[in-house]
């Protein structure tokens, strides 16, 4: 066999493999709670960014919000993963100052009241592994109702005077998380 025929045929059994391989591969259907990205500001063409959060968006599908997040327990913020959140420069959770940096978001939802937490806790899965010895930052802050009912969990980042604030909303339930400078 001539050299050059023999890098061919290998050649040709290698792309062969790769081929073979490629479509081998499963790829998952879509996440029944889909991960979502709320930053602020939330212009996505402005890349001076204060803070990001990174979340999954679990759906009521006729359970309740009590089901899906019980009261008096610690949350994941979401579905899958525990949100993250992602300060870019240091700002203040209460009057705990939050140095700039990726942490989990967890909240412990109460029907008057969600207590907030950060924690520096990273690649959670779940609330399943929260542990209060990682507590960075703490703040309870009141529920309000909305008039519409979500049906998917959603976070926004609104301006404040001296800020911005965190929105919550799921089913009527609100929650305005606030962050200061």
């Amino acid at each position: 066999m001539k050299k050059s025929t023999l890098i061919t045929t290998i050649a040709f059994g290698f792309m062969i493999l790769l081929s073979s391989n490629a479509n081998a591969q499963k790829f998952p259907d879509l996440d029944k709670s889909p991960m979502d990205v709320a930053s602020y500001p939330t212009d996505y063409k402005n890349a001076d960014k204060l803070a990001k959060v990174t979340y999954s968006r679990p759906q009521l599908k006729g359970r309740s919000l009590d089901e899906l997040a019980p009261a008096g327990k610690v949350w994941r913020t979401g579905a899958n993963e525990a949100a993250e959140i992602t300060l870019y420069k240091d700002m203040k959770l209460g009057e705990t100052k939050v140095k700039a940096g990726t942490y989990t978001l967890y909240a412990i939802p109460e029907k008057d009241n969600y207590t907030i937490i950060i924690s520096k806790d990273l690649n959670v899965w779940g609330s399943y592994f929260y542990k209060v010895a990682n507590d960075v930052a703490r703040l309870k802050v009141p529920v309000t109702e909305g008039t519409d009912s979500l049906e998917s969990f959603s976070m926004v980042f609104t301006k404040a005077d001296n800020g911005i604030v965190l929105n919550l909303g799921w089913d009527k339930v609100r929650v305005a998380v606030p962050f200061t400078e």
